[in-house]
């Protein structure tokens, strides 16, 4: 009998459909997009707009909320909501003035001290939810309130601590201009290249393989676009802001927490099937109460950014006692740049392309004079815009929410 040989043809990969795209390789599709369009139209109305001294502006006022996103993002990520991020941003940026104006302490000491105060509330009120089981959004609802109380017991009879040479001010007013920022833009690049590098190798350690293309030369390239332009910008006027470094470090940060380490597998499972997460092992309350103080902790250095631009602090600061948008124009941000309110999808680049868009808005609208009211209306609708994006994705996916 003759021998025969059969050949097994290559495996195919399953396609995917557009609406499967969207929520994964292509999610932040539309948010670009509509971030050129946001571009071209105000271009076209204001010759100021592209100017490199207000495109730099744009991203020193995107900051505090692309940082305010960047947090409350790990809380989504979980299927939670923190509302009093806010409120944690301005009480801690109060406490810092108070330690620094009335005790003497150095910025170096008062600075970290919010910070872990901070995380510290937010991990506080992770533990009531967890415990208790009480819904986030009204533990932390009514912890905001009770924030706010306690910010305008801290402030002095004035209502206003200044911070005129404190050194607070430093952090707003330097700049990285010349050849150290673009030695900057290499290591940022440098460390990004790595970071993708090392996950790749990790991913096919355990036998997953992908496109070289898709996930290395392609968002290494993409970074490195991104970088040259942003920088290409900032030095036409005065440098790369501190505060923008900063912004950048801690999108570094938390996308190297949520690709590269079980800690971020464990965010996405948990917001994914909080059940089946649980059942495999997974302690569900630490996780949430990590994400919480992740998110305290980071607001409080939202705060401190903010003073430092405002040199001071007051009842306005966190978006204000009993009011302001800052906590509304935080989760838009994270929601439009593509966080999802029904847990487990997320990318880091959101809290960047989220503020981006809400900076736009908010500058675009201010150099034509319109005036706050249209931009709030402006905001609202783009945050309704992307959560019903977000529920034709979860549709067109089969997930379910909640």
């Amino acid at each position: 009998m003759a021998n025969t040989m059969t050949v097994d043809a290559p495996a195919q990969r399953p396609r995917r459909s557009f609406g499967e795209l969207l929520s994964s390789d292509l999610r932040a599709l539309p948010i670009v997009i509509g971030l050129v369009a946001l571009g071209i139209f105000f271009a076209s109305q204001s010759d100021v707009f592209l100017t490199s001294r207000n495109l730099s502006n744009l991203l020193v006022q995107s900051t505090v909320v692309g940082i305010m996103a960047l947090g409350l993002m790990f809380v989504l990520l979980v299927k939670e909501i923190d509302l009093s991020i806010a409120a944690i941003n301005g009480v801690t940026s109060v406490l810092m003035a108070k330690l620094i104006v009335e005790f003497g302490f150095s910025p170096w000491v008062a600075v970290p001290t919010a910070v872990l105060i901070g995380a510290a509330i937010g991990s506080c009120s992770a533990r009531w939810v967890t415990f208790v089981g009480v819904p986030s959004f009204v533990v932390t609802l009514g912890l905001g309130l009770a924030l706010n109380g306690l910010q305008l017991i801290l402030l002095p009879s004035t209502a206003r601590y200044g911070l005129q040479q404190t050194g607070i001010e430093k952090i707003a007013l330097t700049s990285i201009s010349g050849v150290w920022a673009w030695l900057s833009l290499a290591l940022v690049l440098l460390v990004y290249a790595a970071v993708v590098l090392s996950d790749e190798a990790r991913r096919k350690k355990v036998g997953l393989q992908s496109p070289f293309m898709q996930t290395v030369a392609t968002p290494i390239a993409a970074a490195a676009v991104f970088g040259v332009i942003v920088v290409a910008i900032l030095t036409a006027h005065q440098g790369i802001p501190l505060v923008v470094l900063i912004f950048a470090v801690l999108l570094g940060i938390g996308g190297y927490i949520l690709k590269s380490t079980q800690f971020g597998l464990y965010l996405y499972a948990v917001g994914n099937n909080e059940e089946a997460a649980r059942r495999a092992g997974i302690k569900v309350a630490s996780i949430k109460m990590a994400a919480f103080a992740i998110a305290g902790g980071v607001a409080a250095l939202a705060g401190v950014i903010a003073a430092s631009r405002t040199l001071g602090v007051g009842v306005f600061s966190g978006g204000g006692v009993g009011g302001g948008t800052l906590l509304l124009e935080s989760i838009a941000a994270a929601v439009i740049g593509g966080v999802s309110l029904f847990g487990g999808r997320g990318s880091i680049h959101a809290a960047l392309l989220g503020a981006l868009v809400i900076g736009t808005v908010s500058n675009g609208l201010n150099l034509l004079g319109v005036e706050n009211e249209v931009r709030l209306i402006v905001t609202g609708l783009l945050l309704v815009l992307a959560v019903s994006i977000d529920k034709l994705i979860e549709r067109a996916t089969g997930h379910q929410s909640f």
